[in-house]
């Protein structure tokens, strides 16, 4: 399965934030902003932003005369002892805190041996999930998890899909036509989220915007209820420009 997505804003983001966090590290007695930038050949610009995300995110600490060093978030997800648990909870405190800045349910989805899994989300009173009353495995045509995932493969993966799933009607906004589907996902940019305009549910609309990671295959997604469609284009935004922190822990 090959993959077709071009490196999005994030990517670059996360990248970054690897070449900061890999020189902090390098550096146990600590490093200040002005080295940081002669290091890493990052502008001024970006170690303005990079550092506090870092801190926010717990991948960095300053200690007493502003130089900074590896963070306690940092050390446990690089520790092989309790990685995973470790990943999943960072995960989740960052889903925790989308879901709040951009008023939505928030899911993280990954295509894994052929199928969508979404492997973590964040809710709440006020921002309800998506009711899976159809599985998000057999409907990937229909929601904008799915399709972003599909676009992130090459036309062979996606044909190779939908022969093992049926496109079903779940609405009467649905694609079912897989000319017509293949058509969209080619012409889908990569830096534009992807959107559910209630093509999988009646009363939700979704979007989705890509966390590759590596080799893998993932997106970040959000869900409102139709009366907040009005909403849905700014949160879609706003939730690609808060992917780094996710793309960076997937990466660690």
């Amino acid at each position: 399965m090959a993959l077709m997505h071009e490196p999005t804003a994030p990517y670059h983001s996360a990248q970054d934030a690897l070449r900061v966090l890999e020189t902090v590290a390098d550096h146990s007695a600590g490093v200040t902003e002005t080295e940081l930038s002669r290091l890493t050949g990052l502008g001024s610009e970006r170690l303005t932003a990079l550092p506090r995300m870092l801190r926010r995110e717990g991948y960095v600490e300053q200690i007493t005369d502003g130089a900074y060093v590896t963070g306690d978030t940092l050390r446990r997800l690089t520790s092989a002892h309790d990685h995973e648990q470790a990943l999943r909870e960072k995960l989740q405190r960052t889903l925790d805190r989308l879901r709040d800045s951009v008023g939505a349910a928030v899911y993280i989805s990954r295509y894994v041996d052929g199928e969508v899994k979404v492997t973590q989300y964040a809710a709440g009173p006020a921002t309800p999930a998506v009711n899976e009353w159809v599985d998000f495995r057999e409907s990937a045509h229909a929601t904008a998890v799915g399709k972003s995932l599909l676009t992130q493969l090459d036309h062979n993966g996606r044909r190779d899909h939908l022969s093992r799933h049926r496109m079903a009607r779940l609405t009467s906004r649905t694609i079912t036509s897989d000319k017509l589907l293949l058509s969209r996902l080619e012409s889908q940019p990569p830096t534009v989220p992807v959107l559910d305009l209630q093509e999988y549910a009646v009363g939700t609309v979704c979007a989705a915007v890509p966390i590759t990671a590596g080799s893998s295959v993932g997106c970040l997604a959000l869900s409102l209820p139709v009366e907040h469609a009005h909403r849905l284009r700014q949160a879609a935004d706003t939730l690609n420009r808060s992917a780094t922190p996710v793309l960076l822990s997937l990466a660690l």
